[in-house]
């Protein structure tokens, strides 16, 4: 009998709780330096963004009913549009994700369990009238702010728990 998706999850979360000891002194360090934001793809892309114009809050707690608030990247509260910046690496990107060796039942566990994350907080983010992007470290961050650009001025302006049309969305009607 096969796992339901929540049960293999579940399964997985348990043996990212039980995680092994570091290989080496080095790769506990390169782990310990692992930064939760303000990573060089992070930065690069907020600096592009701000120099279009943009203005965004960065690591804003989004509250979502029955669950722990969600942090994206990047936020744009009156457009309601969350960004994401995914490492190749955390986030199992096909083209550039790359396997470890060693200790590899717990990495593979790993990046399984922070893709249903990001599937779950895309989804919560979206049931609350969110529009949610997710941009890979290896795309050019010209295509990247293109992409946020685009998303920024299509999305209705949130202004008192209800939405109205933005100035472009107003300009194409």
């Amino acid at each position: 009998m096969t796992p339901t998706t929540s049960e293999r999850i579940l399964e997985l979360r348990e043996i990212v709780r039980n995680a092994p000891e570091a290989t080496s002194e080095a790769a506990r360090r390169v782990m310990v330096a692992n930064r939760r934001r303000d990573s060089r793809p992070e930065l690069e892309l907020r600096r592009a963004v701000h120099r279009c114009g943009l203005r965004f809050r960065v690591d804003l707690a989004i509250h979502v009913p029955d669950r722990r608030p969600i942090r994206p990247d990047i936020v744009f509260t009156r457009r309601r549009v969350a960004v994401f910046v995914d490492g190749c690496f955390w986030h199992g990107c096909v083209a550039h994700g790359t396997q470890p060796r060693s200790n590899s039942t717990y990495w593979a566990a790993k990046i399984e369990v922070n893709q249903a994350r990001d599937r779950d907080q895309a989804a919560a983010l979206e049931r609350q009238g969110w529009a949610v992007l997710r941009v890979w470290e290896h795309e050019p961050t010209p295509a990247a702010v293109s992409r946020i650009a685009e998303a920024v001025s299509q999305a209705a302006t949130w202004s008192g728990g209800r939405a109205s049309a933005g100035i472009n969305a107003a300009a194409t009607a």
